[in-house]
């Protein structure tokens, strides 16, 4: 699983920049306002072949004992219990703060790792003005400038030091014939009962509170021969609701669950319908690139209104899942529930699928002499050939000439004809234009 990265410090000393910095976004809102950043933020951060969780957070006051922020400082000690490394963001311009010493304080009594980092560096020397720093107790001060991107990258490295590595026998385990399946969706829709119904004990704690769960829990399981890990996701609140210190490692470890995940069963409340919590579950999935199939849990508790109701609510919030297979189910009284299995194994199968060079190249042809690209000007792209790119969400890449003119409705149909040929249910299908170089460009622009 990917480990995470928690960015904390008084208002105003740079966290969002950093955030945005690393992730090589623009998602955290930045201004010259102190408070701007209320709720925790999570992104996903790469450098060189190690990706990780980035946690950008709101001014840290640890002694706040009402207002907002106190439930900001709830939200930092949340981000906190979360991260694997706690980078403490300082402003090497304005000083040494009280407010700096409390958050030292809190995070040497709490041991986690820690990296001190002095922003708004740009221009300063590592000399006098970072001394009053070493005060805090928490070693080496390393300066950088998030505006600038100046030591960012010796900065991960650094914190690099306090990550676990990557677990490669993990990896290594992810094709020895057990199926990771997650099973997510908003807090209280039955994720645990479903799973307990599957087992047939109280293997978990099912409760009618929302966020009983609070962490990711793995449990074996077989079927037909068929070996499985299961895996009961926290229910992803939304945003500003996760507040109990209890709630730790919720959304964290429901995020990472579905990116170790081979397939996610998205649960859906029949009595709630499609809400913006479960579109935006979805779209994570969709981004994680999973195979994903659809049950709408409590069936037998909606009328045939409601019932109408909430397919057309899914039909349209939740279009772009329109790939992934839906069921109808009760898990309290075990109603549709083995029709789930056989769409989790066509799931599966079709996110590891394997499509011969040929038999693609074939397909693309035949696609393309039934309906062309789009001219762009004078030319019209030439696609060529197909191969496969990878495989968990499947992908195609198409190699031809021109290609970064064709349309996102023509890659759709490519995909369309693609997903006919070789029956993909239930998984995302990416396909990619590689174009080709031309080998006299060169020479021409020297000719000149």
């Amino acid at each position: 699983m990917k480990p995470v990265m928690a960015l904390v410090g008084r208002p105003n000393v740079g966290k969002s920049t950093l955030f945005n910095r690393l992730t090589k976004s623009r998602d955290a809102i930045v201004a010259d306002y102190a408070g701007l950043t209320r709720d925790r933020h999570y992104g996903n951060a790469k450098q060189g072949k190690r990706e990780f969780i980035v946690i950008d957070t709101g001014g840290f006051e640890p002694t706040a004992e009402s207002g907002i922020y106190m439930e900001m400082a709830k939200q930092t000690r949340q981000a906190v219990a979360e991260a694997d490394v706690v980078v403490f963001v300082v402003d090497a311009r304005g000083g040494l703060s009280a407010q700096d010493h409390d958050i030292a304080k809190y995070l040497r009594k709490l041991g986690k790792p820690t990296v001190l980092v002095a922003n708004k560096a740009e221009g300063m020397t590592e000399g006098v003005q970072l001394t009053e720093f070493y005060e805090l107790g928490l070693g080496e001060v390393h300066p950088v400038s998030a505006a600038h991107g100046q030591g960012i990258r010796s900065l991960v490295e650094l914190a690099f030091e306090h990550l676990p590595e990557p677990d490669e026998d993990a990896e290594e385990g992810a094709d020895s014939g057990v199926i990771k399946l997650a099973v997510a969706g908003r807090p209280n829709v039955g994720k645990s009962t479903l799973i307990n119904t599957w087992l047939g004990e109280e293997r978990l704690v099912a409760f009618d509170l929302p966020g009983t769960t609070r962490d990711a829990i793995s449990v074996p399981f077989e079927r037909n021969g068929q070996r499985f890990e299961l895996i009961d996701t926290a229910g992803l609140r939304r945003k500003g609701r996760v507040f109990e210190a209890i709630e730790k490692f919720s959304v964290v470890k429901t995020l990472q669950a579905i990116e170790s995940a081979n397939v996610v069963l998205l649960l859906l409340d029949a009595t709630q319908g499609v809400t913006d919590q479960d579109a935006h579950i979805a779209g994570y999935i969709l981004e994680s690139g999973r195979a994903v199939v659809l049950a709408v849990n409590k069936w037998d508790a909606v009328d045939d209104y409601q019932r109408e109701q909430l397919q057309r609510q899914i039909e349209t919030r939740l279009a772009f899942l329109k790939f992934a297979p839906l069921h109808f189910i009760s898990a309290i009284k075990r109603q549709g529930l083995g029709p789930v299995w056989a769409a989790i194994a066509q799931a599966h199968r079709s996110a590891m699928v394997k499509m011969p060079t040929p038999v693609l190249t074939r397909l693309l042809l035949d696609a393309v002499q039934f309906q062309q690209p789009k001219r762009s000007g004078m030319f019209r792209p030439k696609l060529r050939y197909a191969h496969q790119g990878g495989m968990n969400p499947p992908v195609i890449v198409v190699h031809g000439n021109s290609l970064e003119h064709v349309t996102e409705a023509y890659k759709r149909y490519l995909e369309g004809r693609f997903r006919k040929e070789f029956n993909l249910v239930g998984t995302p299908l990416r396909v990619e234009m590689k174009t080709s170089k031309n080998p006299y460009a060169d020479k021409e622009d020297g000719g000149r």
